[in-house]
């Protein structure tokens, strides 16, 4: 947990000042957005990495309760910091493509948008997604989702997010996120075509940054993307070995993926050491 990293780590922590922190996470956790700002903040480090998708009952790898005992853990997220001295850069490419323009919550109850921009929210999602699809809503399941833009981004950054239900009688919507009333929201599409072109955006701006060859790289990828997206295996890899050239890259497909201090879905997340 968060809060035990001062205790067992702190005097390193304030002496070495971790820029990163590789971790993994277990999904199981009551309150893993929680966890992931947690553990940034007590750690002061950007965190790179993503949730287990495992379908077993092993827990996720930790240090166990006391100090020196090897065990398992469901706390949240375990992890291995690195110090300065370790260069790394790291980018995000997304995987759903926005299909309209920002628009604002107006009237919202736990994880249910009531009204947009003052209308109903369904009748706000049926203009961006067009006639085509907003003739028979059944059709946009593993089609459209929700995106929830991350206040104070200047890349305009956001976090995808699962559209579960429509209730058509009130034109509600029920999110796989809480939002309130003035909460930004946006319409995304899955497209293996634009995920492609963003995933390439993102490997010219990784070269951009680093002036030699890296060493190794981390590639962190949701379970929806892979075949699953794009229709064959090894487009992701082949895309950024044709980009940055031959090194040792290892990876894992993630049940949701972990950027800075928040959670994100549908993304890539490349690691590299330089």
């Amino acid at each position: 947990p968060a809060a035990d990293l001062p205790r067992r780590h702190g005097r390193w922590i304030e002496q070495a000042r971790p820029a990163v922190a590789l971790v993994h996470a277990d999904p199981r956790c009551p309150d893993l957005l929680r966890a992931a700002t947690d553990m940034a903040a007590a750690s002061g480090a950007f965190l790179v990495g993503g949730l287990l998708s495992h379908n077993g009952e092993a827990a996720l790898l930790a240090r166990g309760a006391a100090p020196g005992e090897e065990g398992s853990s469901r706390a949240g997220i375990s992890g291995l910091l690195l110090a300065p001295a370790i260069a790394v850069a790291t980018g995000l490419t997304q995987g759903c493509m926005p299909i309209g323009p920002v628009h604002r919550i107006a009237e919202a109850r736990e994880n249910i948008a009531m009204t947009i921009d003052g209308r109903p929210a369904l009748a706000v999602l049926r203009e961006d997604i067009g006639p085509a699809l907003a003739e028979d809503l059944r059709r946009i399941g593993g089609v459209i989702f929700v995106g929830l833009p991350v206040a104070g981004s200047d890349t305009g950054d956001y976090l995808v997010r699962n559209l579960l239900a429509i209730e058509p009688r009130n034109g509600w919507l029920v999110l796989d996120a809480a939002v309130a009333a003035g909460d930004p929201i946006l319409f995304c599409r899955r497209d293996p075509d634009s995920a492609r072109d963003d995933l390439t955006r993102m490997l010219r701006q990784l070269a951009g940054r680093i002036d030699r060859p890296p060493q190794a790289g981390i590639y962190v990828s949701c379970i929806a993307r892979g075949r699953s997206l794009f229709g064959s295996e090894g487009v992701e890899t082949g895309l950024i070995r044709e980009a940055l050239g031959d090194f040792p890259l290892v990876g894992f497909f993630a049940n949701g993926e972990i950027s800075r201090d928040r959670v994100y879905g549908h993304t890539g997340i490349l690691t590299l050491f330089t």
